[in-house]
């Protein structure tokens, strides 16, 4: 956490920035996070030596078995939540704490779970001390979500879905949407549901293109 964000830092997350651009990512708003969370302070322990390869748009290890997004992936998944200022936005799988802080820089108050519970005891004080007070961490079970907070406008999972989570489903507001990577670790999907009424949600086939995610795994590991 001692690290500095530097000019140098800013400037390669312009080309970042411009490199998802001209992948297709044309929500002005998500550019701008990209270009302003400082991604390198999110590589944990292995910061220094990832430090130079932060802003390649790659997905990294970070620990337990887990990676920090691919920068495109981050910048896919949020516009494709189509976040408004204030949206309570409930995040199945902190990891690194990267897109957390991009959701907030978009403006959304953050409720964020993670089942491991050290990289919970990793992320949650370094989203604090790099103030993203908008963020709220949870270590629990990620396929039951965090009720005591719902509705929530807006759910988004970061692991490979084999099938729909039908507790979290309940926990999104009517119109609400959740943005999700289905199918095997290797092969997903992207998918879109929005909440029509109670029990009634519409789905759509966001991509064509084959993402890659960590599966999403049932309990917690202490």
């Amino acid at each position: 956490m001692d690290q500095i964000d530097t000019y140098r830092h800013k400037g390669l997350r312009k080309e970042l920035a411009v490199q998802l651009r001209d992948k297709g990512i044309a929500d002005k708003n998500v550019l701008n996070a990209i270009e302003t969370v400082p991604r390198h302070l999110f590589f944990g322990n292995d910061s220094i030596f990832f430090e130079t390869h932060a802003y390649e748009d790659k997905a990294f290890p970070i620990g337990e078995g887990q990676t920090i997004s691919q920068p495109y992936t981050v910048a896919y998944q949020s516009e494709a939540l189509q976040i408004n200022p204030k949206d309570k936005v409930l995040e199945i799988g902190t990891g690194s704490g990267y897109q957390a802080a991009v959701l907030a820089t978009l403006g959304a108050r953050v409720f964020s779970i993670e089942r491991h519970r050290k990289l919970f005891e990793r992320t949650k004080p370094l989203l604090e001390h790099l103030g993203y007070t908008h963020v709220k961490c949870f270590f629990g079970d990620g396929f039951e979500g965090v009720p005591s907070y719902a509705l929530y406008d807006k759910i988004i999972i970061t692991a490979a879905v084999p099938e729909l989570p039908k507790k979290l489903l309940p926990q999104l507001a009517i119109g609400g949407k959740m943005v999700l990577p289905f199918g095997n670790e290797t092969d997903c999907t992207m998918l879109r549901i929005t909440k029509q009424a109670e029990g009634q949600y519409s789905e759509e086939i966001l991509s064509p293109k084959a993402f890659a995610f960590v599966p999403m795994l049932k309990g917690k590991v202490f």
